[in-house]
């Protein structure tokens, strides 16, 4: 005789199962965060250590010291950092800093390359006068399909048509990305802040405002837009 279909031990497979894909699920919501928290800032780390690492070991050396310390580089990374910090608090510290960055501006290539990155960093730090304050929407890379970026700067053709500058960052790292030159008309406006909008890029979408507030860049750029 065939056994009836949802017997007791259909049910209990059913319930094992059931418990074994939910506790599954529970334990990498909670844990493939940490994991990637973990290795943005390994990362990180490995970055900043790796840099100043091999200067402290240089000068170790010279003292007859063979062994390394792990972190040093991010330790001096953190002492660079307040005593930069410390000097910019102060009227001759920011004459000198600005006299160093000039001398680095006229270095040719160099000055190029610190040029750009000076402003790129200001532009994730919300300091500056960059467009990296504002985000924007358009259809890219092709119509039907949106993104966000962050507004650089507003161009004019030789015609009298503006075009916006967009910045698109790519997730989940948004110091990686690509330009967009796109017509005025087509970039919209939004309401979404750029701590959201990294928000955004890091998760790959999960983080996401509710609503998007969006108005045509063309109607909203020159009236305190700017």
């Amino acid at each position: 005789m065939a056994k009836a279909k949802g017997g007791p031990w259909q049910r209990l497979k059913g319930s094992v199962s059931s418990h074994v894909r939910g506790s599954l699920v529970a334990g990498s919501l909670l844990l493939v965060p940490v994991a990637l928290t973990y290795l943005i800032l390994r990362f990180l780390f490995d970055v900043v250590d790796g840099v100043l690492s091999p200067g402290i070991t240089w000068v170790l050396a010279r003292f007859g010291v063979t062994w390394t310390l792990p972190g040093a580089g991010l330790a001096l990374a953190v002492v660079l950092f307040y005593v930069v910090g410390f000097t910019l608090a102060n009227a001759v510290g920011r004459r000198l800093v600005a006299w160093g960055q000039k001398a680095v501006l006229r270095i040719p290539l160099i000055g190029t390359v610190y040029s750009a990155s000076h402003k790129l960093v200001e532009s994730f730090s919300g300091k500056g006068d960059t467009g990296f304050k504002r985000v924007v929407m358009l259809e890219y890379p092709q119509r039907g399909n949106w993104t966000i970026g962050f507004l650089t700067s507003v161009t004019t053709a030789f015609d009298g048509k503006q075009f916006a500058v967009v910045y698109i960052p790519t997730a989940p790292t948004p110091t990686s990305g690509w330009v967009a030159i796109a017509s005025i008309e087509d970039v919209y406006d939004t309401d979404i802040t750029v701590p959201v909008a990294m928000q955004m890029v890091f998760s790959g979408g999960i983080v996401s405002p509710g609503a998007i507030k969006t108005t045509r860049l063309s109607e909203t750029y020159g009236k305190g837009g700017r």
